[in-house]
């Protein structure tokens, strides 16, 4: 079987940046091979249709631009967040990652760039935007998805699309923000 629409797939993976360096992996370092059900966005665009009509045990060299991936740096997603704003603001330190809880059970994560007297500078932007990926990437199975599967495919498909309803009418407002266990 090939990698088509409705197909559940599980891959190995490599993938790089554009520069080669390793940024992540299925093998070694405990990583996970990818599980997914094909054609219902569960992987970032680029990839996703790369991997179309791949079969079971092939490989494959995929480039995944900016626009097909994680997007491209915005720097409107850099800003400035008072301490006060913080539920434990000592010890923040440049390189923390803290979580933004939208109060809807989704929580988007913030690099710590700076920390000034009175505020932090975060960035919430993906840490993969505007970079241009490289995956290698081997079909280790792939079988048609059971209806189970296939249903909660569609259901995390449906849950996105409305987050992204939330997101682009302004939905989603500061809460809480807490520090992220290293």
């Amino acid at each position: 079987m090939r990698i088509e629409p409705n197909a559940h797939v599980t891959l190995d993976y490599t993938l790089r940046d554009d520069a080669g360096a390793v940024l992540d992996a299925s093998d070694g370092a405990g990583g996970e091979p990818i599980v997914y059900v094909h054609g219902y966005g569960m992987l970032v665009p680029g990839l996703e249709a790369g991997l179309a009509g791949l079969g079971e045990g092939e490989e494959r060299e995929i480039l995944v631009v900016p626009e097909e991936g994680f997007g491209e740096r915005d720097e409107a997603l850099v800003m400035e967040v008072e301490l006060a704003d913080l539920p434990e603001p000592r010890g923040v330190v440049a390189g923390d990652e803290l979580l933004l809880d939208g109060g809807d059970g989704e929580e988007v994560a913030m690099r710590v760039l700076e920390v000034r007297s009175d505020a932090v500078v975060v960035d919430a932007n993906h840490p993969l935007a505007g970079m241009t990926l490289r995956y290698a990437v081997k079909a280790r199975y792939v079988r048609r998805a059971t209806r189970a599967e296939i249903e909660a495919a569609a259901s995390e498909l449906d849950a996105s699309l409305e987050e992204g309803h939330a997101e682009a009418t302004g939905g989603q407002e500061l809460v809480t923000l807490r520090r992220k266990s290293q």
